[in-house]
C-alpha cells in the first residue's frame, strides 16, 4: 500500500528510543565531486544555516489521553525573525501543548502558536527571545532542478536534533495531498523533519520540509513547500494575522489527463456552483469549463490554487470560460474564504513540558485505587472502562498491570479470594493469603511459560476485585535481592483508596459519560455513554429515560440550492402531512453550530395524545447538506430538560478540518426525488388481484418470513399491508370462507366492542366499488386519546372473498391523504389466481 505522510509529530517514548538510535542511523551521502572538498563545503553551508534551525518538543493534543510523561511529539522549525518568530508546519504544532523549543547551541524557550494555516501547512511559533539568526531564503527562480540541496531537523528522537542530510532537487511543481506545488528532493527526510529547512549550497532555505512518500521499495522521494509559497503565506500572516484567500464559490473537476500526470489543455469542469457566490453572481454555471484565471492557463486543481495566490479578496479578476461550447470571459468580483476558527493551544505560565510534573503517586478515581508512581513508570495500555491498566518502567524491567472484576460477590472468603488466582502460574514458588490490616489480600508467586517471574495479588472490596500483577522477565532481576526489595515496596503502596483532594496523584481514570462519534462525514458529535443506538439507519441514537432521541442525516446539495429553500420544502411537507390542529411549526431561526452558519425550525405534533416535539437543525457546507433532528415527547421528564440535553448534543457538533473522506462522492437527498404521483403496482398471483399504492408508502409482505416462519408465512401470505403516517390499508384474501362468515365474524367483533363502549357506534351499508357491490363497516372512534377513522369493505370475486381494511388517524386525515386513499381503494383489479 502506498500511502503519504507528513512527518514532524513524531510520538516517542522512552522504551523505544533507544532501539531507534541504534537501529535507524543511515549511511553518509558525498556529492559527486572529491570527498574532501565535498565535506568542506557542506559543513561550510552547514555552518551558516543551522544557528537558523531548531527543534520543537512538546505533548501531543489529538484528543487522546496522554499515558506518560514521555509520550511526547516532537518536530523541526526555522527563525524567520531575530526576535523569536519560528515557522514550521501545522501539522506540527497542531493542538500541541506545552511547546519548548531548542535552539542550535542548545538554550531551550517556552513557545506558543501565534498563526495558523492548515491549507499550506505552515504555522508561526513565538519564543520570548531577541538576537536570534534569522534564515536567509533563495529566490524562487533561482531553485533549479537537480541542484544539490541538504535537509536539516529532528528526525525520529529529540536527541537528533539539528542533523543533516543531503540530496538533491528532483523535481519542481509536484502535487502530493497539497492544494500547492510542492519541491521534490531525493534527501532523507524522517519522522519529525517536518518544518525544517532544505537549503541549497549558498545557505539558503529553498522550502519547508512536510512530508516523504512511503511505499515497499520506495526510497528518497521527500517533498518540501516551497519559499514562495512560504513568502506569500509569511506576509499575510504578519500583515493580517492570517491568509487572506479569494473565493469563487466552485466545485471543480480535473480531466482524465491531469488525473494521471498527462500534460493537457483542458481546463477544469465546473461540478457545482453555491448560490449566491461571486461565481454564481458572474454567470458560471454547472458545466463551464475554466480555462484561465486572469493571464494564467489552468488545467489542474493545484495550478488553480496557484494561480489564486496572485490575488485577494475583493479584487476583480477575470475568468476564460467554455460555456455551452463557446468560450467567454467574465469578471468576478472575489470573495474570501471563510476560514474555521482556530483556537490555538495557550497553556498556562509556568506549566510544563512534563506532564506529570509533582506527581508521586498514580490511581483510578473511577475504581478508587492508587499507588506510588516512579519517574520511570510508562502507562503501555487502558482497556476502555473494564478497569484494565498496563505499566511498564522507561528500562522495560518489569511490568505491572491492574484488573478490576465487577459485579463479585459482596462476600469472600480468604479461600475464595486466593482461588481467584489459580490458573495463574505453571510453577508456584509461593500462595497463601495475607493478613494486612484493613487491606488483607490474597498471594501468589510463581513462574510462567518462558520464565518469566510473576507476582500476582487480588483484593477484594465491596463487589469487585482488583488483580495487581507483577511480571519480571529477566530471572536475574528477580533474584537480586535488592531489585526485588523494590518490585515489593512498589506493590506494597497499593492501596484501594483514591483521594481527589491530593494534588500529588495522578488520575488515570479512561471512565467517560460520553463517547464521541466521529462520522466519515466530516462531522463529529458526542453521544451520552448511556445512550443506545436507535432503530433507523444511520446514525441514530437513542436515551430510553428522558425519551430522546437525535438522528443526522447526509445528503449531497444540488447545485443553487440554499438553506432556506431546503429548510421551506420541509415545512412545506410537514403541514401537508398533518391536519392544522394536530400540528405547530415556529419559524425559523438563523444560529450557527460550531461556526457554521445553519438554520434550526421548531415542529410538534400529535395523533390526539401527547404532543411531539421536533428540532431541527439544517446545515449546508462544502456541498453536503448536514440535517440534525432531535425528538422528544413531554411525557418524560419534562420539556425543560429534554431541552437542556439537546443543547448540549448540539454544543458537541463538530466540523473538523478535512475530517470527510475523499472517497465520499455524491449521496442522493431521496426526499428530492420522491413525488407524491409516483406509485408501484402490487401483484399477488395466487390470489388474483393487483393494487396501486404510493411508492414512498411502507409495505410488509409476509412472505419475506418465508426463511424463518414457514408456518407462519403461509397463513399470513394471505395479507398484504401498506403502511404510511398515521394509517395502513390492509388487504386479505380467503380462498376457503364465505363471504356471508366474514361478514358476521366482522360484524360480531364491532358488536361486543359496542357493548363494551356505548360511543364504539359503528355501520354497515351496502356500497358500489370495484364495480362490485361491497359490505362497507365504517367507523369513527377514539382510542386512548387518538381518534381515527376505520373503513372495512368485504366482497367476493372469482371465488376469493376479500377484506379490505382502511384505518387513518384524524390527524393525518387530510383531503389530499383522503383522496389518495380512495384512489388506492379504487385501484384493485382482479385475474383469475394461479
Amino acid at each position: 500500500m502506498k500511502t503519504t505522510k507528513r512527518w514532524g509529530t513524531k510520538v516517542i517514548k522512552a522504551a523505544t528510543a533507544a532501539v531507534l538510535l541504534v537501529t535507524l542511523t543511515g549511511p553518509t551521502v558525498v556529492f559527486a565531486d572529491s570527498a574532501a572538498a565535498g565535506n568542506g563545503a557542506n559543513a561550510s553551508v552547514i555552518q551558516k544555516t543551522t544557528s537558523s534551525v531548531v527543534a520543537i518538543i512538546g505533548r501531543p493534543g489529538d484528543g487522546k489521553k496522554v499515558e506518560s510523561r514521555y509520550q511526547l511529539a516532537h518536530g523541526t522549525g526555522v527563525i524567520v525573525r531575530s526576535e523569536g518568530y519560528i515557522l514550521t508546519n501545522a501539522h506540527v504544532v497542531k493542538d500541541m501543548h506545552n511547546i519548548t523549543v531548542v535552539t542550535s547551541d542548545g538554550k531551550s524557550y517556552a513557545g506558543r502558536t501565534t498563526h495558523y494555516d492548515e491549507e499550506s501547512d505552515l504555522a508561526l511559533v513565538k519564543i520570548e527571545a531577541s538576537g536570534l539568526t534569522p534564515a536567509t531564503f533563495a529566490s524562487p527562480s533561482d531553485i533549479q532542478v537537480g541542484e544539490p540541496v541538504m535537509a536539516i531537523g529532528t528526525p525520529l528522537s529529540f536527541a537528533l536534533r539539528n542533523s543533516v542530510t543531503s540530496g538533491i532537487v528532483s523535481g519542481m511543481e509536484r502535487s502530493v495531498q497539497s492544494s500547492y506545488n510542492l519541491i521534490q528532493t531525493d534527501a532523507a527526510i524522517n519522522p519529525g523533519n517536518s518544518g525544517g529547512a532544505l537549503v541549497n549550497m549558498k545557505g539558503q532555505v529553498i522550502g519547508i520540509n512536510t512530508l516523504k512518500f512511503v511505499e515497499q521499495g520506495v526510497d528518497s522521494l521527500g517533498f518540501a513547500i516551497p519559499v514562495d509559497t512560504v513568502q506569500h503565506v509569511l506576509d499575510h500572516f504578519f500583515k493580517y494575522g492570517k491568509v487572506r484567500r479569494p473565493y469563487l464559490g466552485l466545485e471543480l473537476s480535473e480531466s482524465w489527463e491531469a488525473v494521471v500526470g498527462i500534460p493537457s489543455g483542458s481546463g477544469l469542469e465546473v461540478t457545482y456552483v453555491e448560490a449566491d457566490s461571486p461565481a454564481a453572481k458572474a454567470g458560471v454555471k454547472k458545466g463551464d469549463i475554466v480555462q484561465s484565471i486572469g493571464q494564467a492557463s489552468v488545467h489542474t486543481l493545484v495550478g488553480y490554487n496557484e494561480a489564486l495566490k496572485k490575488y485577494l479578496p475583493e479584487e476583480k479578476v477575470n475568468l476564460a470560460l467554455q460555456s455551452g461550447g463557446q468560450s467567454k470571459t467574465v469578471e468576478v468580483v472575489l470573495g474570501e474564504v471563510k476560514s474555521a476558527d482556530v483556537k490555538l493551544v495557550q497553556d498556562a505560565a509556568g506549566s510544563y513540558i512534563d506532564s506529570d510534573q509533582g506527581k508521586t503517586r498514580i490511581g483510578d478515581s473511577h475504581y478508587g485505587w492508587s499507588m506510588k508512581y516512579p519517574a520511570g513508570l510508562i502507562q503501555m495500555n487502558r482497556f476502555g472502562d473494564k478497569g484494565t491498566v498496563t505499566f511498564q518502567d522507561a528500562k522495560e524491567e518489569y511490568a505491572i498491570s491492574i484488573n478490576v472484576e465487577e459485579d463479585q460477590s459482596k462476600e469472600l472468603s480468604p479461600y475464595a479470594l486466593l482461588r481467584k488466582l489459580d490458573g495463574k502460574s505453571q510453577t508456584v514458588l509461593e500462595k497463601r493469603y495475607v493478613e494486612d490490616g484493613t487491606q488483607p489480600y490474597a498471594k501468589l508467586v510463581g513462574k510462567t511459560k518462558g520464565d518469566y517471574y510473576y507476582q500476582a495479588r487480588a483484593f477484594h472490596k465491596g463487589d469487585k476485585v482488583y488483580y495487581l500483577t507483577l511480571v519480571v522477565q529477566n530471572e536475574t532481576n528477580y533474584q537480586n535481592n535488592a531489585k526485588r526489595s523494590l518490585y515489593e515496596d512498589l506493590l506494597d503502596t497499593f492501596t484501594l483508596s483514591f483521594d481527589a483532594g491530593d494534588k500529588t496523584l495522578k488520575d488515570i481514570s479512561s471512565y467517560q459519560d460520553k463517547n464521541t462519534i466521529a462520522t466519515e462525514y466530516g462531522l463529529s458529535f458526542d453521544i451520552p455513554a448511556d445512550w443506545e443506538d436507535g432503530y433507523g439507519e444511520g446514525l441514530s441514537y437513542y436515551h430510553e429515560e428522558s425519551g430522546v432521541d437525535f438522528a443526522v442525516r447526509i445528503s449531497s446539495a444540488s447545485s443553487g440550492d440554499t438553506v432556506k429553500a431546503w429548510a421551506a420544502r420541509d415545512e412545506e411537507s410537514f403541514k401537508a402531512s398533518y391536519v392544522e390542529d394536530y400540528r405547530q411549526v415556529e419559524a425559523p431561526v438563523e444560529t450557527t453550530v460550531d461556526g457554521v452558519p445553519a438554520l434550526e425550525q421548531k415542529f410538534a405534533y400529535t395523533m390526539g395524545d401527547e404532543w411531539e416535539h421536533a428540532r431541527v437543525l439544517y446545515i449546508l457546507k462544502d456541498k453536503y447538506k448536514y440535517e440534525l433532528q432531535f425528538n422528544y415527547a413531554e411525557g418524560k421528564d419534562g420539556a425543560e430538560t429534554a431541552q437542556k440535553t439537546i443543547d448540549s448534543l448540539i454544543a458537541s457538533v463538530h466540523f473538523p478540518k478535512n475530517g470527510m473522506n475523499a472517497s465520499i462522492g455524491f449521496i442522493q437527498d431521496e426526499n428530492e426525488l420522491l413525488k407524491d404521483s409516483d406509485t408501484v403496482t402490487v401483484t399477488n398471483e395466487k390470489y388474483g388481484y393487483s393494487i396501486i399504492v404510493p411508492e414512498a408508502w411502507n409495505s410488509f409482505d409476509p412472505e419475506d418470513l418465508e426463511d424463518y416462519y414457514s408456518a407462519y408465512s403461509s397463513l399470513m401470505a394471505r395479507s398484504r399491508s401498506f403502511y404510511f403516517n398515521g394509517g395502513s390499508i390492509k388487504l386479505s384474501a380467503d380462498e376457503n370462507g364465505s363471504l356471508s362468515d366474514t361478514v358476521g365474524a366482522i360484524e360480531a367483533e364491532h358488536k361486543k366492542n359496542h357493548e363494551i363502549d356505548a360511543d364504539y357506534v359503528y355501520t354497515l351499508t351496502d356500497e358500489p366499488l370495484l364495480g362490485l357491490t361491497v359490505k362497507k363497516f365504517a367507523l369513527q372512534y377514539v382510542s386512548s386519546d387518538i381518534p381515527y377513522t376505520l373503513n372495512q369493505y368485504v366482497f367476493e370475486k372469482n371465488g376469493i372473498v376479500y377484506t379490505m381494511e382502511v384505518r387513518v388517524n384524524d390527524a393525518v386525515k387530510t383531503d389530499a391523504l383522503w383522496q389518495r386513499i380512495g384512489q388506492v381503494v379504487g385501484s384493485v383489479t382482479f385475474q383469475d389466481p394461479k
